[in-house]
């Protein structure tokens, strides 16, 4: 049988949309499975409403319900009290995949890739045939708007079956309802952990939940001030890669080299500028469009010789070590909290900083036997799948918990004890493994910072268990004394009736085999 003629393969040759592709590729956005589908739906959703309230200046309050409808299938609501939606813009943010405002900009964001609540829309168009419904209001002074619309995945555009504006009644914010395929379970994997862990890492956030079962969680803010806004921040020499600094040449409005530099990167000035263009044996008054191959690999070679400044880090926004521990406070009965917030560094040019936080004993002294409980974030969103990829629990496993008094069996691996252990990286670019944006990859700069945060917070808890024991100790001592008072009196009492010298060696003796017992049991367990 004759092959196909190069004409004949041009014509199966077509362009794929973004949506077509994720339409076929759905696992790469994390919706693998039913369970992990439903907790997927909701952390894009609530992701949204938070950033949103976050850059309005808001403190958020957020409602999301989940209705079963037979058939695994669910309904899914969210509502939020953030700035609302300009008409123009409902139809393109939610029905159509890479569309957002965040994807260029440096700053710390949860979204970036405008792929997120258009994904979960076009999962639940996928799997129950339902379009979504959304309704959003800016002002008090504009109606609301609803729509009901699904996705066009063969061209990545959004298909509005019906709009309309409402009656007054709807508060400015904006309302999202999603039927789903889905599987609801109660357990670490779950939206009910989601949502709860959510609430620790943004106690600034009132969140009502009610789930499935019909129970009610109502976790309230534990403070009423917003973290500081993330600035957004230019590229850092150190961080750029050739074919980017190539784009960056042609695109830009720079006439020389040298004001291109200094207008186009964090942190480089004129005399940084200079001694990249001289060490690039490049005149600095040349056109950016007007560079060779070679001198554009000189001028990226030059850049990471020069000694520049690290990137600004106003481009963060960390929670903070006070507010993760109220987070923790908030939302686990503990007998000691510690936590910790790192100086920011840098990984290829992108500014990131680690922060840890570990709850212990009091309500988690049922899990003693147990695993600790490892609560992952980037950007301030849970993290719940993938864990054995990521940056975090390398690190968590290389630490040596047995020096800080927790159980940890062979020399690395995850330890044991009543304990819950709270690790964030934010940055302006995080480096997920995968889209579905589950796991930190292991870059070596990160798992150091995670291991020394570990560490810090560790060291915390070892002299809190130290004083603990301390105190265990002084009670048993006293608990021996009092045991053997009365004797001595006894004794002390009878032997000065009898006009006999006053001796309590023979009781004291017995104290002080007690107490040497004693000794002798702690320093095993100490050993």
């Amino acid at each position: 049988m004759p092959g196909k003629t190069a004409e004949e393969m041009a014509l199966d040759q077509k362009e794929i949309s973004v949506a077509e592709f994720f339409e076929k590729n759905r696992h790469l956005l994390g919706f693998d499975n039913p369970a992990k589908a439903l907790i997927t739906v909701v952390k894009e959703g609530v992701d949204n409403a938070l950033d949103a309230c976050e850059e309005a200046g808001k403190l958020p309050h957020l409602k999301i319900a989940i209705d079963e409808k037979g058939n695994n299938k669910y309904n899914i609501k969210f509502r939020d009290n953030g700035p609302g939606i300009v008409k123009e813009q409902m139809p393109s943010i939610f029905g159509k995949l890479l569309y957002g405002s965040k994807f260029h900009s440096r700053r710390q964001s949860r979204g970036q890739q405008g792929i997120g609540i258009s994904a979960s829309i076009l999962y639940g168009q996928l799997t129950t045939g339902r379009p979504a419904l959304i309704t959003s209001r800016i002002n008090e002074n504009n109606p609301p708007k609803w729509f009901k619309l699904k996705i066009d995945t063969m061209k990545n555009e959004p298909e509005i079956l019906e709009e309309k504006e409402l009656d007054d009644g709807f508060e400015p914010g904006t309302e999202i309802n999603i039927v789903v395929e889905g599987k609801y379970l109660q357990r670490y994997h779950s939206v009910d952990e989601y949502l709860k862990q959510t609430a620790i890492a943004n106690p600034y956030a009132h969140i009502e939940y009610r789930n499935p079962e019909g129970e009610e969680y109502d976790f309230k803010r534990a403070a009423h001030k917003l973290p500081p806004e993330p600035k957004e921040i230019k590229p850092h020499p150190y961080g750029v890669e050739l074919g980017v600094l190539v784009r960056m040449l042609k695109k830009t409005d720079s006439n020389k080299i040298l004001s291109f530099l200094q207008n186009e990167f964090t942190r480089v000035g004129r005399t940084s500028g200079e001694e990249i263009c001289r060490l690039a044996e490049v005149d600095p008054d040349r056109k950016p469009s007007s560079l060779k191959h070679q001198e554009q690999e000189a001028i990226l070679n030059a850049m990471q010789k020069v000694k520049i400044q690290r990137p600004p880090t106003d481009c963060l926004s960390p929670i903070g070590s006070d507010l993760i521990r109220n987070g923790l406070e908030k939302e686990i009965d503990a007998e000691f909290i510690t936590s910790t917030s790192r100086d920011p560094e840098v990984y290829r040019g992108n500014p990131f900083q680690i922060e840890v936080g570990i709850a212990y004993g009091g309500e988690l002294m049922e899990r003693e036997n147990e695993k600790v409980k490892i609560m992952r974030y980037a950007n301030k969103v849970p993290l719940l799948y993938q864990s054995s990829s990521c940056a975090i629990t390398k690190a968590l496993e290389k630490t040596d918990w047995k020096r800080y008094g927790l159980e940890q069996p062979g020399s690395t691996g995850t330890p044991k004890g009543p304990a819950t252990i709270f690790v964030h990286l934010c940055s302006t670019w995080v480096p997920f493994t995968s889209e579905s944006k589950e796991s930190i990859a292991r870059y070596p700069k990160i798992v150091k910072e995670i291991k020394l945060g570990l560490q810090e917070c560790a060291r915390d808890l070892q002299r809190h268990l130290s004083k603990k024991q301390k105190g265990k100790k002084e009670k048993r001592r006293k608990k021996i004394f009092s045991n053997y008072m009365p004797l001595v009196l006894e004794n002390a009492v009878e032997l000065s009736g009898q006009g006999q010298e006053l001796s309590i060696d023979p009781i004291m003796e017995r104290v002080i085999d007690e107490e040497l017992v004693e000794k002798a049991e702690v320093g095993e367990e100490d050993e």
